[in-house]
């Protein structure tokens, strides 16, 4: 009998490895400094490992309700109503979700249908628009104003179809850290009013703003909040990202629709971790203090950077910083983004990200992206090394 493997029609024929992955293996390869993917090289609270071992020992290992542990559900919703004044209730508008990627994932399969037009604003993380594409639906690139990264209404206005079934954003924004203003928030709002577009707000930078800036979640406005999916990520906030452990609050007909899809996608969550997560947000002191803990790293990073010919792009949340490489001293700043972070990681021995992956026509304007989520070792031995450009 000839064995044989079937030729398989390739659902997503334009997707590639991921430039996370590229560039975290490059930087190994290299025995670089790995400023590129966005992950802390700290460990979490302690406390926080404590009580996954408690539950553990406790026997909290089995299946979790899929919608999530009620304890977590309800801490989630206690933090919205206390930080963003809205109430959504545990039972039938919080869900935990396998990571705020698959929350976004989820959201999509679950409101999108073959047809339907879904607007992302470019730059763009790089789950957004694979998404999108595995429900069948049609993306719509709109782009941020190059340079400051804020969101263009007219062109979001000019977007918008009758075919236009959501809109996805994205603050504080990866990869450029800017932030959306209360203005922008309630123009976004004024901009949906008449439509029946759906809302997918990312929000899993939350808690890294900085001073004099303010997070201004989905949740604040009525009008924004009725139509809107609002996706958040313990990995980040606790520096768990390997934890892959987020939410999603939404109303309850969107929810009762989000579950549907999750149920049949991941079922549940890590047990343990929930009932730990759940716990440690008795406390609300590690979300409060991490944009000071944030902006110290940021600002001893900007510091550094600021004794090179890299220009300083505002920082105004996220954990990364991003820079333009045109006024450097070295004639590799002539090379594509892309080249220029191939050079960096493997010459100089410092690994960032091209911004132009985030776009569809890879638009390429010289700016490159650092993560300084890293100790202050990692990121004093980075600037040891960039200090000549």
């Amino acid at each position: 009998m000839n064995a044989r493997t079937p030729a398989l029609a390739s659902k997503a024929p334009n997707m590639g490895t991921t430039i996370f992955t590229v560039m975290s293996a490059l930087a190994a390869e290299k025995k670089a400094v790995n400023l590129g993917q966005g992950f802390p090289d700290f460990p979490c609270d302690p406390k926080l490992l404590d009580l996954v071992n408690d539950a553990m020992r406790e026997g909290l290992n089995q299946y979790p309700p899929m919608t999530g542990v009620a304890p977590l559900r309800e801490a989630v919703a206690s933090k919205i109503s206390t930080l963003y004044g809205r109430h959504y209730d545990p039972t039938s508008e919080i869900t935990v979700t396998a990571g705020a990627t698959q929350a976004i994932l989820t959201i999509i399969l679950a409101i999108v249908h073959p047809g339907d037009e879904v607007i992302v604003l470019e730059p763009c993380y790089d789950s957004y628009v694979p998404n999108i594409e595995l429900a069948g639906g049609v993306v719509v690139r709109v782009p941020l104003t190059p340079g400051s990264f804020r969101p263009d209404f007219d062109k979001i206005r000019a977007a918008i179809t009758p075919k236009t079934r959501a809109i996805l954003i994205n603050s504080p924004h990866n990869p450029s850290g800017m932030i959306w203003s209360q203005q922008d928030m309630l123009t976004l709002q004024e901009v949906l009013a008449p439509t029946n577009i759906v809302l997918i707000s990312d929000e899993v930078y939350e808690h890294m703003v900085y001073a004099p800036n303010q997070h201004w979640s989905a949740a604040h406005f009525d009008g924004l909040a009725a139509r809107a999916f609002i996706v958040s990520s313990f990995g980040k906030t606790y520096h768990v990202t390997g934890w892959k452990i987020g939410t999603v609050a939404a109303p309850a007909a969107y929810t009762a629709e989000f579950r549907k899809v999750h149920q049949f996608n991941v079922f549940t969550v890590n047990t343990p971790m929930q009932h730990a997560l759940a716990r440690y947000m008795a406390d609300p002191a590690p979300y409060l203090e991490l944009p000071a803990f944030y902006q110290r790293k940021r600002d001893l990073f900007r510091q550094g950077l600021s004794q090179t010919h890299f220009k300083l792009l505002p920082g105004e949340g996220t954990y990364f910083q991003c820079v333009d490489i045109s006024g450097l001293q070295v004639p590799e700043k002539n090379l594509s983004e892309a080249d220029f972070c191939k050079w960096l990681t493997t010459d100089i021995g410092v690994a960032a990200i091209p911004l132009s992956v985030f776009y569809g026509n890879g638009f390429d304007q010289k700016v490159i992206r650092f993560c300084f989520a890293k100790k202050d070792e990692t990121l004093l031995a980075a600037l040891e090394k960039l200090k000549g450009l």
